[in-house]
């Protein structure tokens, strides 16, 4: 039975005992049958409404633990129970204790679940976002299809204003695509053949048509929804302590409950049912229920925030390691810089570009990409080469008419003496913030070819900031120390680590981690293990699927100001978790001395009714304070 139907039926079967519990002081009207009638009202709620919180109590006991639960079921059969022996030995019966402590319960829950609901619209916006069919063309005839029926290789057309069922690569047409729903990114993009396009994303004006790369589970939305989901059922570290304090708390309010009875009835004389109220009101006042939601609704709102502003958190352990970080380090290509360089020198004769360009045709490199489309503008008929090799973090080496080629860093060429006005012009080009490559013939460097891939225009910003707010920055990088250090003077990172091998990022990370609790960010294959190795892995969601998987965060737009968001979010939310859990353990800590009586020479006492209600507002107050994450300042 749903929570909301359970809750009706304890309203509908309370209210009666409301009403005379208002109109007996006024004109001393009883139900009729009274205390049968309320033994009655109150059986169905025991039976219905409080039954899961009888079973849950239950089921914890025969596992030897209490939990939330047990103080409820305690509290509300134990006045259920009494009440039956006071009906029969015509004592005053306290029925309607039990009916309104469930019904006020069930009424917090049911806020709570209502603004839960709430908190978690983001990812059901994410699952609406989805178009519903698409235009396929098959056999030359376009017809439209349930989305569930597009096929990966499927050739889709788009109108203007329509959305994009399925990622996938443009043939033919060119638009501006509005991506902000799933990137963050508020500008349009624009797009042309051979670009990629996310499903659920809105075309602009134009029309195009696009082959399907990706269906079903496997489009960026599936798994952006499924990251959500996850990270909103996650548990944080944290919450390992508080079920820890729970399975003490619990024990230890049941004693003191039994203490409070013992001393309103045996020391201070006070009747059986005045001791046993107050008891009774121990029991429900001190229910932890608020420990419970301050962790879950917490990260629900922060991880749902963080999908609208494309920063996707993929667990709670991610929100508690960005707590502590100190030092942000990041990798270059891609990440700092655009990932698209370009050939801007080539120092040689002519078969610099040719060598070159045999070479890179056997290569996906960002590099080799740029040296292939000046290959082809200079209208470069490429040869083809044999014994093709690529040797990690240094360059490539091939066999070409029986010579030896070979294209590189300074590594590829250890050993050899460069001629002076080589040496010179690459040391010269490398200050310019350029990545510089020698090529060569049989162990002879005949000249290079400069490529330059420039910082993004708010990469210098989001360091800034960074800085700002106390984080160290590093850079890693496999480009030479000149470029290394001349990218990272223009951005204001502080500490440079060059020349470092895909293979020994992570031990960099490691080495950092002695003195630093480290982020890195990376968005390539080789960054993968860097990210896996760091205290909190940030991958660029432009990046590959490997990189992405390892990351704890995932920046869905190509943006390094996501950064300073993502940390600034997950501490938020962090801090939220914590004060959470303050306010729930101090309200229920005070809370208890007032049920217990403590105060009641003063007139100020909590019956159990009130008890459950306070209780009821511990836990909503809770789920609101976790709502004011979605507007936080970011």
């Amino acid at each position: 039975m749903s929570l909301k139907n359970r809750f009706i039926i304890s309203l509908i079967f309370s209210l009666p005992m409301l009403v005379e519990m208002i109109l007996n002081p006024l004109i001393g009207w009883h139900l009729p049958g009274h205390a049968y009638t309320m033994f009655a009202l109150t059986t169905v709620v025991m039976l219905v409404a409080a039954k899961p919180f009888i079973d849950s109590a239950w089921a914890a006991l025969k596992n030897h633990h209490a939990n939330m639960d047990t103080l409820i079921a305690i509290g509300t059969s134990v006045a259920y129970i009494y009440s039956i022996y006071a009906m029969f030995t015509h004592q005053p019966v306290f029925f309607e204790v039990a009916a309104f402590v469930i019904t006020f319960i069930l009424l917090g829950q049911l806020f709570e679940e209502i603004v839960k609901g709430r908190a978690s619209s983001a990812l059901e916006k994410l699952l609406d976002l989805g178009a519903k069919e698409a235009e396929v063309i098959r056999a030359g005839k376009a017809q439209k299809v349930p989305i569930e029926e597009v096929m990966s290789g499927d050739i889709i057309r788009v109108r203007p204003g329509q959305k994009i069922p399925v990622d996938g690569e443009i043939i033919e047409g060119k638009s501006s695509i509005d991506e902000s729903m799933v990137t963050g990114e508020s500008m349009p993009v624009s797009k042309t053949a051979g670009g990629s396009v996310i499903g659920a994303t809105i075309n602009g004006s134009g029309t195009f048509t696009y082959r399907a790369t990706k269906v079903g589970a496997d489009t960026v939305l599936a798994q952006i929804v499924e990251l959500v989901g996850k990270a909103q059922a996650s548990r944080a570290p944290i919450q390992k302590l508080v079920d820890s304090v729970s399975n003490i708390f619990v024990p230890t309010v049941l004693i003191v409950s039994v203490l409070t009875f013992f001393v309103w009835f045996v020391l201070l004389s006070a009747s059986f049912t005045a001791a046993l109220l107050y008891a009774i009101a121990v029991l429900i006042i001190a229910c932890p229920c608020a420990l419970g939601l301050a962790t879950p609704t917490a990260l629900m709102v922060g991880t749902g925030r963080g999908a609208k502003m494309g920063i996707l958190i993929k667990n709670g352990e991610v929100l508690e390691a960005s707590n502590d970080i100190s030092l942000v380090a990041f990798d270059k290509t891609g990440t700092i810089t655009v990932g698209k360089p370009a050939v801007t020198n080539i120092f040689g004769d002519d078969s610099v570009l040719e060598i070159a360009a045999a070479l890179e045709q056997n290569s996906e490199h960002p590099l080799a990409v740029a040296i292939l489309e000046k290959a082809k503008k200079s209208k470069i008929k490429l040869q083809k080469v044999k014994d093709f090799e690529a040797v990690e973090g240094k360059g490539i080496k091939a066999n070409l008419g029986g010579n030896e080629i070979f294209i590189g860093n300074h590594k590829i060429i250890e050993g050899l003496k460069l001629p002076k006005e080589i040496e010179d012009e690459m040391l010269k080009l490398e200050r310019q913030a350029k990545t510089v490559m020698v090529v060569g013939k049989n162990q002879k460097a005949l000249g290079l070819i400069a490529v330059q891939d420039g910082p993004k225009k708010t990469s210098a910003a989001a360091i800034k900031q960074l800085k700002k707010l106390g984080y160290k920055t590093v850079m890693i990088t496999g480009d030479n120390q000149h470029t290394a250090r001349a990218i990272a003077d223009e951005i204001g990172i502080d500490e440079v680590v060059a020349s470092v091998l895909p293979a020994e990022k992570a031990d960099q990370i490691n080495a950092l981690k002695q003195s630093d609790k480290v982020a890195f960010v990376g968005d390539g294959i080789n960054d993968a293990p860097a990210l896996a190795s760091a205290d909190l892995g940030i991958a660029m969601g432009s990046g590959t699927d490997i990189a992405i998987e390892s990351g704890g965060i995932v920046l869905m737009r190509n943006d390094l100001q996501d950064v300073v968001k993502a940390l600034k979010l997950s501490q938020k939310t962090f801090k939220r978790i914590k004060l959470n859990l303050f306010w729930a353990f101090i309200y229920n800590t005070l809370g208890i001395p007032i049920a217990a009586g403590a105060f009641a020479a003063w007139g100020v006492t909590l019956n159990p009714e009130l008890a459950g209600l306070a209780m009821a507002f511990s836990s909503v107050s809770v789920v609101l304070s976790s709502l004011q994450l979605s507007r936080s300042k970011i």
